[in-house]
This record gives structure tokens, sequence and C-alpha cells, in this order.
């Protein structure tokens, strides 16, 4: 009887938690924060409030599409930000705090890089993954139902791929 109990309690401890891979762009901007900050801002509420502000408006040319839209969602919640991350709470955790008022943080995610893949490579990803990819590409794969298509047509689009990460 105690084994389910301990195997019942794992399963909701490990269905809350976000996993790292979920959140790893809010997980960088918030590293990125904290690095721009000495240690005695990190624990003041306006400093941090001011550091986010600074990072979002000053790196305009510099930040991804990704990390604006990070910074999108989380300007409004400066002060709901700036209070786990004054208490030294690492970054996931706040990213995990924040998703609670604003499930749209962890779903931003970075791209799946795929310079210098192979076709076995490409094939393992799963068919969501090659979706996103042909979309960060900006191309359409009309008729496309088998995975194998989608894997063709990402190896045919692997010139438009930018500078994806």
């Amino acid at each position: 009887m105690k084994v389910f109990f301990v195997f019942a309690a794992l399963f909701c401890l490990a269905n809350s938690v976000v996993s790292a891979g979920e959140c790893e762009v809010c997980v960088k901007v918030m590293d990125e924060v904290r690095a721009s900050m000495s240690k005695e801002d990190s624990k003041k509420k306006p400093e941090i409030e001011a550091a986010i502000g600074k990072y979002c408006a000053n790196k305009g040319n510099k930040l991804s599409s990704r990390e604006k839209k990070i910074c999108y969602y989380i300007d409004p919640i400066k002060r709901d930000v700036a209070q786990p991350f004054s208490l030294g709470m690492p970054s996931l955790k706040v990213c995990e705090r924040i998703n609670k008022s604003n499930p749209e943080i962890c779903s931003v995610k970075l791209p799946v890089k795929t310079d210098n893949m192979e076709k076995q490579d490409i094939s393992k990803l799963r068919v969501k993954q090659l979706k996103q990819i042909l979309a960060d590409r900006g191309v359409e794969c009309v008729g496309c139902v088998e995975k194998e298509e989608f894997v063709k047509r990402v190896q045919e689009t692997e010139h438009l791929a930018e500078d994806e990460f």
C-alpha cells in the first residue's frame, strides 16, 4: 500500500513540474538578466524590474524574436517576476511560477537546429518538430501526409535555413 502512495506522489510531482526544455527561452532570458546585475542588486525588486526593462529595451536589435516574445509577456508582470527573483530562486523556478499566471511563457521554445544533420537524424524528429522547422523557414508542405514527405521537404529547404540559433 505504501508503494502505491509513493508512486502516486511521484506521478503527481512529475506532472506538476515544468521541464527545463519547455521553458528554455524564459530560463535563458532570466539567466541573462541575472548575469547583468550585481549580486547586491539582485535582491532589490526595483533594481530587478529596471534590469528586466533595460534588457528588453537596450538589446532590442540583438534579441531574437523568441526573446522579444518573452519580454512582451513579462513586461506587464515585472513585479510578479521580481518577487521570486529577489529571493534568489533559480531561473527555472521563476519561469515555472510565472507560467502559472501566463501559460504562454513556457510555450516559447528555441528552434530545432538542423545544420549538418543527416537524413537519419532528421528522420528521428517528430512530425510536430518537422512542421515547426518548415514554419520557421516560411515553407508549407502542401499535400504532405507521411513523415517521410516532411523529412524530404525539410531537406529540400535546407538552403532557406538561416541562423537557427
